[in-house]
């Protein structure tokens, strides 16, 4: 803790030095303000501290300022107040260092202006140079490090207030890596398992195309080192499951994602899609910037709700959800990793909607020897099976889900438990099923 807190506080004293500087600059109408040695040491203390993941990058004397000046509010809100007090100790408004004041934050906001009179003073050209910091090419963007929030049509865009990642603020602040919260600005919850790859029962040609994706994720990037196959394959790779709940869907995105060591977050459709205008692309927005930064895998559930087969527009209603849908198209298009999208049924999907994706698989109901290997996978090792259990019968009577397999052995464990049995037993076996059974109103 001694050394974050010597860490800031030699970052902020270096920080108001500059900042002092460049009002005496502007004051002594200095077009153009020039970095000092005060830059270059912010400049060390930031990339001392921050190891840039996976790449051989070193921030730069302004992108240091501007990493800065994004974090002072967190830590001292009056900051900048102070600073403009002391050159201004009569007050008065000082439009040209920029700032905006927030809705719960009290004190002054940086903005993009505020980084060009830091940077730039009034030198046109050098205020230009700093627009690039903040475009989206910049790897501030790319990365899901810092931009500027959009201002309405017309106004400036150096008014929007800059605006750093939560995940960087703790990254830089706190120096640990945080998992982004689930909420309405961020529908997407990660999703792990403690599965292996055998606990999981798939048909022959399920699995097949499901290794067809394992394939794509071991060898993608070799595709655009390929001279002529760069120019024409469009980056990601998009899938498309379908079929009846607790067929293994989730569970193979869940698996396919520890195999390769990449996160995988789970977007339900049904929960995103919002009844007010615009909110649905703004939502999802986020989600889809950080993780084509993180190059997580992306698992959409219940498409339909977004993707379902639609009729002529007859409302304003059907037309903003029409623009939902080509902006969400259009995002998965462009996504450069794994996405998956999950339906219970096909036939919903429209069908211009399907002809999109690289492979379209189905995770059928499993046949009576792949529920016979389900329950087998299901029992519970803490309890030895009753010389009445028929696992073949079980398996060849009841059509059942993998997931509703093992919903009745838990079930059929706990009575165990509560009847102080040591051993599992087939009547215990069969209540489980009954009580799925009635989850989906069908009698045993």
């Amino acid at each position: 803790m001694i050394k974050e807190y010597s860490f800031f506080k030699t970052a902020f004293e270096d920080f108001e030095e500059l900042l002092s500087q460049q009002f005496q600059n502007y004051f002594t109408k200095k077009s153009r303000f020039f970095l000092s040695e005060t830059s270059r040491k912010i400049a060390d203390l930031f990339n001392d501290r921050i190891k840039f993941p996976k790449a051989e990058i070193r921030f730069s004397q302004q992108e240091c300022v501007i990493l800065l000046l994004a974090l002072v509010p967190h830590i001292q809100p009056n900051f900048f107040e102070s600073i403009i007090q002391e050159h201004l100790p009569s007050g008065g408004d000082f439009p040209e260092f920029g700032g905006v004041k927030a809705t719960n934050h009290r004190s002054m906001l940086p903005t993009g202006e505020t980084a060009q009179f830091i940077l730039a003073g009034t030198d046109i050209e050098e205020r230009l140079k700093v627009h690039d910091y903040f475009s989206n090419e910049h790897f501030f963007y790319k990365q899901n490090i810092l931009w500027l929030e959009p201002v309405k049509e017309g106004e400036p865009v150096m008014s929007g207030r800059i605006i750093m990642a939560q995940e960087w603020v703790d990254r830089i602040l706190l120096n640990k890596e945080t998992a982004p919260r689930f909420g309405l600005d961020f529908p997407a919850k990660k999703i792990i398992t403690e599965m292996k790859p055998e606990d999981a029962v798939l048909n022959e040609q399920t699995a097949q195309q499901v290794n067809d994706i394992a394939v794509w994720l071991t060898h993608h990037n070799q595709l655009f080192k390929d001279e002529n196959l760069k120019r024409k394959v469009k980056p990601g790779y998009r899938v498309l499951f379908h079929g009846p709940s607790g067929t293994g869907k989730t569970l193979t995105a869940a698996l396919l994602g520890k195999q390769f060591e990449k996160d995988v977050y789970r977007i339900d459709l049904s929960q995103v899609v919002s009844k007010y205008i615009g909110e649905t692309e703004k939502n999802l927005e986020s989600v889809f910037r950080r993780a084509e930064s993180k190059n997580w895998i992306l698992f959409f559930d219940e498409a339909d709700a977004l993707f379902g087969k639609r009729t002529n527009v007859q409302s304003s209603h059907d037309k903003y959800a029409n623009q939902e849908v080509s902006y969400l198209l259009q995002r998965i298009e462009d996504y450069p990793g794994l996405l998956i999208l999950a339906s219970n049924f096909k036939s919903n999907l429209d069908d211009a909607f399907i002809r999109r994706f690289h492979s379209i698989i189905h995770f059928p109901m499993p046949n009576t020897e792949e529920r016979l290997v389900l329950w087998q996978k299901s029992m519970p090792s803490s309890l030895l099976p009753d010389a009445s259990v028929d696992l073949q019968l079980l398996a060849k009577k009841y059509e059942m889900s993998g997931a509703s397999i093992l919903n009745a052995v838990q079930a059929a464990t706990l009575q165990a438990y509560e009847k102080g049995r040591d051993s599992l037993h087939q009547d215990d076996l069969i209540d489980g099923v009954r009580k799925e059974y009635l989850k989906e109103e069908k009698s045993i």
